[in-house]
Parts: C-alpha cells; structure tokens; sequence
C-alpha cells in the first residue's frame, strides 16, 4: 500500500504554503532570513562568490521560502562551528548563522536533516600516463609492481583510503596531506587542480565531490576520477545532510521538507558539478 501524509500533515503543509507566500510579499526589512554558514574558498562546495553547489542549494531554498539569505563565511576546519552555528551576533539576539550546508550524517555537532546525496571517494589521475587501464583499486594492485612503486599517492590524512594503503603495503609511498591547515588560501582541491595536475602526484584520492569537479574542470579532460566501490572493511561512501542547532525543531523541519520537495533539482545541480553520485537517499515515508 502506498504510503500518503495524515490530514493533519496535510494541514500543516498548507499552513506553511501560506506563511510563505506572506513572507514573499512582505517588505524586505521584515521578511526572515536564511543564515547560512559556510567556507569562504572550497570549491566544489561553497565560495564567497556563490560559485559553488551549495551556494546554489542554499538559494533554491531561500527563494522558495520567500527568505532573504544571508552568508556567515569561515573556513570549515577546527572552530567551524564554534564561529558560526553557535556564535551569536553581536548586539543581536539571533546567531551568526542557523544552517551548515554540508556535513555527513553522523555530525554531532548539530542536528542533522535528511540526507540530500551519497558519494563515493575518487582515485584521480592524469589520462595518457600509463593508468588508463585502472578503473578501481583492484587494477591498481594489478599493476607491474616495478611500475606501482614508482607511483606517488595523495590521500588525506584519516581518509579511509589511508588504511587501504597500509594493508596493500604502499604507505611508502603515500603523500599525505593535511585535511585543517592554517592557511585560508588553500582548500582541498588543490591535490587535484595543482598538485595532480601539475605531475607533483601521480594518484590522488579525495572526497568523490572535489574529484569529480576538478576532474571535469580539467582542460580538454585530462584528469579522470575514479568513483571508488565499497569493499568488506573498506567504507568510502557517505550520505551528506545539513545541519541546525541542536533544538532548532523548527527549521530542521523546513529543511527537511525543501530536501525533500527538491530531490530533481538537487540532484540536477549535483550532476552539472561533476558529483559522482551512488543511489540517492530515499525520503522517509509517513504512514496514515
């Protein structure tokens, strides 16, 4: 039996239809605001200049709130949250910003919504160096072993790839990076857009999302991202959510409905960022 909301769901959502609609035509002083907490310079996912998926995400909901929004911008390393979600605005009574839009779903340090996609890490590579026959880690350990140990291997540090490395025995050559560094400048997708792309890496596994972008950003294609499968004791996918403070009832429900309400155009905006997505998230059902 399909599964349909109860009439007072039914009721509420109207209601909310409503407040909405009121809140698009009131005068921009007084209509609410969506504060959005994100980093200032990490491409895919969000830039000051609103050039990333989550700028685009945020916006979407904004519009169809009728909110205005408003950025709070800090670099999403240690004290993220401590400057952001949980900082109030001084000589205010609201909070720099209510809304992280990007954390896995075991966050703790909010309240997660929904999740909004699941991806993979990526093994990236430059094409034409002798790897195009690689098309996840089985090949690469099928490799000649006189060609695997010259290979140079960027992974971040705790990545899930880092134990992966250690057990085939390549830890020496594993290039390690930083995930926090104290530099503003830099961000994530650097290992693909410079490090990689200029020969300082031969193999560089990151996070699916910064894969696939730099991947498709890369001129005339030249790198490509391997979308890595789950093994037995091997987890590298993830589902991604937004987060609220903890007892923000209200808003983690309105989140949760725009997730859900826009799954086509999330996804659609994902695609166009080169995000290498696994089977999206279902949303959860209500029964009558």
């Amino acid at each position: 039996m399909r599964w349909i909301p109860a009439l007072s769901q039914v009721a509420m959502l109207a209601a909310a239809l409503v407040t909405t609609a009121q809140a698009a035509d009131a005068p921009a002083a007084t209509r609410p605001v969506l504060r959005v907490c994100q980093d200032p310079n990490n491409l895919p996912f969000s830039r000051r200049d609103l050039a990333g998926f989550e700028n685009r995400i945020a916006a979407l909901f904004a519009r169809q709130l009728g909110w205005d929004i408003e950025y709070t911008w800090y670099p999403q390393r240690m004290g993220f949250v401590r400057n952001t979600l949980r900082a109030k605005e001084p000589g205010a009574d609201h909070f720099k910003c209510d809304l992280i839009t990007g954390v896995a779903t075991g966050f703790d340090l909010g309240a997660t919504t929904h999740p909004y996609y699941r991806s993979t890490y990526t093994m990236a590579y430059v094409r034409g160096k002798g790897l195009d026959s690689v098309h996840g880690l089985d090949d690469l350990l099928a490799l000649d072993p006189a060609r695997r140990a010259t290979l140079r291997l960027g992974v971040f540090g705790g990545s899930p790839v880092t134990e992966w490395l250690l057990e085939h025995g390549l830890i020496g050559q594993m290039v390690s990076y930083s995930p926090q560094t104290g530099d503003p400048e830099q961000y994530p997708g650097e290992i693909v857009e410079k490090d990689l792309a200029e020969g300082r890496l031969d193999v560089a596994f990151v996070w699916g999302p910064i894969g696939g972008y730099f991947a498709r950003q890369s001129a005339g294609g030249r790198i490509v991202a391997v979308p890595l499968a789950p093994q037995p004791g091997l987890k590298v996918d993830f589902e991604i959510a937004m987060a609220v403070r903890f007892g923000d009832q209200a808003l983690k429900e309105r989140i949760d409905g725009l997730i859900d309400r826009n799954r086509d155009a999330i996804h659609a905006i994902l695609v166009d960022y080169g995000v290498p997505l696994l089977e999206a998230p279902a949303a959860p059902t209500v029964a009558r």
